[in-house]
């Protein structure tokens, strides 16, 4: 056998040159056969034990965040907590505070009430049963400023665009059974607004006082509502209204108002207007100018009102005052509003018109549309 038989005969390896026979291999391939079978296992162990570590430090970063947040939660908590205390406490002290000035304080107003003075009956905003200008209160008003012994009149200082019929009348009735036992005179004083329901409270005094440009009269009624049938329809929404009687859902402003319907309210309107207008003419008497416009609805100036008799005299309360008296006092017997009664009323007020809740209010208004 010759030499180059001899040499292809011999395993690789085996007294070959490994460099020049045997196979090829990357320098990384090298690298990985000269490491020793425990450098795996602990460069592995180490890269574990490295993730634990860095788990366990995310763990408790985690968690100191997360009580972080429950410590800063309950501190914010106690906080609302003491805030809503301290202002309870704050509108109990100022109710309690009101309560014992008003029982304590007696009337309000200035002067002395032994020197002679005009007793004051406030008239202000809309006359309704859960306002400030409420029967109850004026007609309370009324009869202090009447008992007081050094009241030189009785004056109704009237700034409202009217309101509640009812309770119009009612004051209107008092003032004319005061008026009828004749001990002292009663004067109504117009600031900017004596119109409607307002009016109808003037016409019973013994004289009426109004600036020139003060708006007077507006003798008439009001109910004002919509007609949304057609709306709901387009819209595709079905209104159920469940009643027992044929006519007694027939203000529903989501139904249709049949012609007898509508004929009968405006006879409603209609009653309440001739009311309106017999008082006016009981009130004024012969004073009044002979115009049936004095009774459409229409509203007019302090100077034009007084050409139509529906007041006495251009003045004000200041310059009455001075007129009535030597030295010019006023006193305010408009029994005072407890704050915190009027917070709940009008909180009360709120939360029924959010609720849907429908008011025991008259639709039928003497005021100013």
């Amino acid at each position: 056998m010759s030499d180059d038989d001899r040499k292809r005969d011999e395993a690789p390896g085996e007294g070959g040159d490994p460099w020049t026979e045997g196979p090829e291999r990357t320098p990384e391939q090298a690298r990985a056969a000269r490491r020793t079978p425990e450098e795996p296992v602990a460069a592995q162990a180490e890269s574990a034990e490295a993730l634990r570590e860095h788990q366990r430090l995310q763990q408790m970063e985690m968690m100191d965040r997360w009580i972080g947040g429950v410590l800063a939660e309950q501190r914010r908590s106690r906080r609302w907590k003491l805030f809503f205390r301290f202002l309870f406490a704050a509108l109990i002290l100022a109710s309690l505070s009101a309560t014992l000035y008003s029982l304590l304080a007696g009337p309000p107003g200035g002067g002395a009430a032994a020197e002679p003075h005009l007793g004051v009956v406030k008239v202000r905003g809309v006359i309704d049963a859960e306002s400030p200008a409420s029967a109850e209160r004026v007609i309370s008003g009324l009869n202090r400023a009447w008992e007081a012994e050094h009241s030189a009149a009785v004056v109704l200082h009237i700034n409202s665009p009217g309101g509640s019929p009812v309770q119009s009348q009612r004051i209107f009735d008092e003032v004319m059974r005061l008026r009828a036992e004749g001990d002292k005179p009663i004067i109504a004083v117009i600031e900017d607004v004596g119109a409607s329901g307002a009016y109808y409270i003037a016409a019973a005094a013994d004289e009426i006082i109004a600036a020139p440009a003060s708006l007077v009269g507006s003798i008439g009624v009001i109910s004002a509502s919509f007609g949304f049938e057609e709306a709901i329809e387009r819209l595709g929404v079905e209104r159920r209204v469940f009643s027992a009687g044929d006519n007694k859902a027939f203000l529903d402003p989501f139904s249709e108002l049949a012609p007898e319907q509508r004929e009968f309210w405006q006879s409603v309107l209609a009653t309440t207007h001739r009311q309106f207008i017999e008082a006016v003419r009981e009130g004024r008497g012969e004073r009044l100018l002979d115009d049936e416009r004095l009774f459409s609805g229409l509203v007019w100036s302090g100077e034009q009102a007084l050409a139509l008799g529906l007041i006495d005299s251009i003045g004000s309360l200041d310059a009455l005052a001075r007129e009535r008296l030597p030295e010019p006092k006023l006193r305010d017997y408009t029994p005072r509003l407890d704050p915190f009664e009027r917070f709940s009323r009008q909180f009360g007020r709120v939360a029924m018109e959010l609720l849907g809740v429908p008011r025991a209010d008259s639709p039928l208004r003497y005021q100013l549309p």
